[in-house]
């Protein structure tokens, strides 16, 4: 069975945004795109029941996957458009749907121009179970955002993509996070930059600052950690244009600030089977609320 593009759909200004996305990523990929329509049931009566204009909730509940297929079909004639309209709680039918996704796009409402998410509760318990990569992408977002400007300074779709930004624990890397990074970074023909983040241990605060030379000796050390490493990978890769950035200090900052020039940011999320808490980890939690270009979480072992 062929995995598809899968995109939530509600109809909201950010899910449609996301239907977007996701037909671009259709494209890139060469596979279908499938928009999946969640609606909690209510009974009969109210199914049925004439809102205005006399139309009814069932109506509207099937018009807007129709809908927003039609429209996608229009906007990109060369990706395959499949709809599927399911009753049940969102949460749990998206995150059931992402076993078998390729991935799965979500939408996320934009707190303004440069303020990023605001994460419901649907789209943040989605991100902590499911066991594919997960897709968040604003309301407004452009195809034109996620690339660099033209040589006059005007959005635009025919220059090069901007580059993909990894999140990276140097101290546990994963293969699936860096595979799916560098996979994303081909496929757009863009660089990929990766940011590993290190804070001092305790001892060392103190004495650092009148020993400069020990402070540069692990500086370079953490920047020979990361070499290591993106050395396979950049041989596997070799036309991915691969700049590894290790900074000390908060890994959320230095990878939000990363993100402003991003087409799209990766991190990931370790898998957790206790069954309280939200399972996303503080970094990613904190991307996910602040960024403001699409982010993709990936779950790994």
């Amino acid at each position: 069975m062929i995995r598809t593009v899968v995109a939530g759909l509600d109809g909201s200004a950010e899910s449609l945004a996301a239907a977007d996305w996701a037909a671009r990523e259709s494209a890139l990929r060469g596979l279908p795109l499938t928009l999946l329509h969640v609606w909690e049931p209510v009974p009969e009566p109210m199914a049925q029941a004439p809102l205005l204009g006399g139309e009814t909730l069932q109506y509207w509940s099937e018009k807007v996957p129709r809908e927003t297929a039609e429209g996608i079909r229009l906007r990109h004639p060369g990706v395959e458009v499949l709809t599927e309209h399911v009753p049940g709680r969102p949460a749990d039918i998206l995150t059931e749907a992402a076993k078998s996704a390729e991935l799965l796009v979500l939408g996320s409402r934009g707190l303004s121009g440069i303020g990023g998410f605001m994460l419901g509760s649907v789209g943040l318990s989605v991100v902590a179970h499911a066991e594919r990569p997960v897709v968040l992408v604003r309301a407004g977002e452009q195809a034109t955002d996620e690339h660099e400007p033209d040589p006059a300074g005007n959005p635009s779709t025919a220059t090069r993509f901007r580059p993909v930004v990894l999140g990276l624990d140097t101290g546990a890397p994963d293969d699936s996070v860096l595979g799916f990074s560098f996979e994303e970074a081909a496929r757009r023909e863009t660089g990929l930059r990766v940011v590993a983040s290190w804070n001092l241990p305790p001892y060392y605060v103190y004495g650092l600052s009148a020993d400069l030379e020990q402070h540069d000796r692990i500086t370079r050390q953490k920047a020979a950690e990361l070499a290591e490493v993106l050395g396979p990978w950049r041989q596997k890769y070799p036309s991915v244009d691969v700049v590894g950035i290790s900074r000390s200090g908060s890994p959320a900052n230095h990878l939000l600030d990363a993100s402003r020039e991003a087409s799209l940011v990766v991190v990931g999320r370790r898998v957790r089977r206790a069954p309280l808490g939200t399972h996303v980890g503080a970094v990613a939690h904190a991307v996910l609320h602040h960024c403001t270009a699409p982010v993709t979480v990936v779950p790994h072992s």
